[in-house]
Formats: structure tokens, C-alpha cells, sequence
């Protein structure tokens, strides 16, 4: 029995997209679903059993408010992979390549700084202060056990300071000692410094405008604004 010669190389298994990674604000979405319970509440209600113009107000309100409330809660989000920024915000989608990021900001928001200048709000990362300062707290905790090599503070004293305060002291410094979305920023830094000069990270900044959100906001504020007119 006889064999060929050459034999066709294997098929190779397709190469798969790179994977996203997936930023949001779980405080938003659940306020975004909150409110618009209780906006489908108030309106769908209005609409069953309201009077007169009632329905038309209470549809026009669905209109204006629904579509807002799902792009300041729900629509925020960023998209991170080894070749592209995607930063969907309330009324645009951004998608900036790594090569075209200058710097990610971290100041009262944080924003990506394009090659253009132009500067993009991260609404899906907001800057918490609260958890800031509390993140600073516990890393000056953990620098001063450091220091101390584990020993409780004379500060807790009294006849508790010796178990008591030692239990406390430890617990005290339990706990990242950066904010979340500090430290989100900090791993979205990392990636930019990693991927900024590969080839496939190359490209244009493309900016789209969220219709499917300003349509309907619009329609529901002329809507509105005639009803209103009209008396």
C-alpha cells in the first residue's frame, strides 16, 4: 500500500478575537433599574387610567424620561481589549485604538486624553472620594503597622489595648488599599503602556452618536412641549 508523498497540513483553528473587557457602575445600574420601575409605574398607570390628556402627557413623559434614565444608568460602559478603547457613554460611543491615548486621567473623573487633545469622560468609572479617602486611610494603617511591626497603637490605650486593640488594629488595615476605580484606571494604564506601539492597537479615534437614545428623548420633549402649549 502506498502513501502520498505530501500530505495537506492540518487545518488550523481560527484565531479568536480578542476578548473584552467589561467596565460599569454596578451603583448605576442598580439605580437605573430602581427609577425606571418606578417611572414604568407612574406612566404605564397614567396611561390605563388617566383622563382626558392625561395618557398623551403621561406618553410624552415615557418618552422624554425612559430614554434618559437608561443613558445616564444603564448605557455607560467601557470596553478594554488588546487593541481598542470602547467608551460608551450616555449619548456617543468612542473607540479609541491604544496608539491614539495619550494619557487615562484620574482627577474629579476620569478621562482618556487622545492624541488630538480631546479629552473623553469614562462615565462608566466614576470617581468615588468617599471610597478614595477610605482607600488612603487603610494603606496609612497598613504603613504605620508596617512601621511598628504589627503593634497596636498607645492611641486605642486603656486595659484593652493589648488584645482588644491589636485585633482591632489589624482589622483596621483589612481592605483594598486603593479605590476600585482607581485601580480599574490603574490596570487600564497598564494596558495602554503595553499595547500602545503594537500594530494592531493602530488606528482612528471614530465617534457615533447614540440616535436610538436622543430619538425618542427628542420626540418625548416636543411631544411635551406641545401638549404643554396647546393647554
Amino acid at each position: 500500500m502506498t502513501t502520498p508523498d505530501h500530505q495537506s497540513p492540518a487545518p488550523q483553528p481560527p484565531v479568536r478575537a480578542a476578548q473584552d473587557r467589561i467596565y460599569r457602575s454596578p451603583a448605576a445600574l442598580a439605580g437605573g433599574v430602581l427609577l425606571l420601575g418606578i417611572v414604568g409605574w407612574l406612566g404605564i398607570d397614567a396611561l390605563v387610567k388617566g383622563h382626558g390628556r392625561t395618557p398623551w402627557l403621561a406618553l410624552a413623559g415615557l418618552l422624554l424620561i425612559v430614554p434618559l434614565v437608561v443613558a445616564f444608568t444603564l448605557r455607560p460602559a467601557v470596553f478594554a481589549n488588546d487593541d481598542r478603547l470602547r467608551v460608551r457613554n450616555p449619548f456617543r460611543v468612542i473607540t479609541l485604538p491604544w496608539g491614539e491615548i495619550v494619557s487615562l486621567r484620574s482627577g474629579y473623573s476620569n478621562e482618556a486624553v487622545a492624541k488630538s487633545g480631546t479629552k473623553y469622560q469614562l462615565w462608566a468609572i466614576p470617581v468615588s472620594l468617599r471610597a478614595r479617602k477610605k482607600a488612603t486611610r487603610r494603606q496609612a494603617r497598613a504603613e504605620a503597622e508596617a512601621r511598628t511591626g504589627g503593634r497596636p497603637s498607645r492611641l486605642g490605650g486603656g486595659l484593652g489595648g493589648g488584645l482588644g486593640g491589636g485585633l482591632r488594629s489589624s482589622a483596621a488595615s483589612d481592605g483594598p488599599t486603593r479605590a476600585e476605580t482607581d485601580q480599574i484606571m490603574d490596570d487600564l494604564r497598564e494596558l495602554l503602556g503595553s499595547r500602545e506601539q503594537a500594530e494592531p492597537a493602530q488606528g482612528e479615534v471614530t465617534v457615533r452618536w447614540a440616535y436610538e437614545i436622543v430619538a425618542p428623548a427628542v420626540a418625548g420633549a416636543v411631544l411635551l412641549a406641545i401638549l404643554l402649549a396647546v393647554g
